[in-house]
């Protein structure tokens, strides 16, 4: 049997919980208070992720999620305009790559976390 899916919703987390909230504010997402120090950070009703006011350094440093687009480039040109970096320690825009499979960036948060933002075929 298939399951009916809604949504698939990871636990990331923050070295700075207010940081990193003022960080996904400033890429255009909404978080929600869903406990006690933890958000629900949502783009689209059913496309967003738990941000948890919790940070152990080697699950965090390693956390990496890809977020598929349909229009990467304008959401890196998008993300370049709001010259992130100058108002968030420790983000890190990466340049457009084209690979084989496709093409993505990378942007590192505040907390480390890496995200993967990319479009298959092209």
């Amino acid at each position: 049997m298939q399951p009916n899916i809604k949504s698939l919703r990871p636990f990331i987390g923050a070295k700075n919980m207010e940081q990193s909230l003022q960080f996904y504010t400033a890429l255009g997402w909404e978080p929600r208070l869903v406990a006690p120090n933890m958000h629900y950070v949502y783009m689209h009703d059913h496309f967003g992720f738990y941000l948890q006011d919790y940070y152990q350094e080697d699950w965090v440093n390693n956390t990496q999620l890809f977020l598929e687009l349909n229009d990467v480039e304008t959401y890196y040109q998008h993300l370049q305009s709001l010259n992130l970096s100058a108002q968030f320690e420790n983000v890190q825009l990466k340049p457009l790559q084209q690979a084989d499979w496709g093409i993505e960036f990378f942007l590192l948060d505040p907390s480390s976390v890496l995200w993967h933002f990319g479009s298959f075929g092209g």
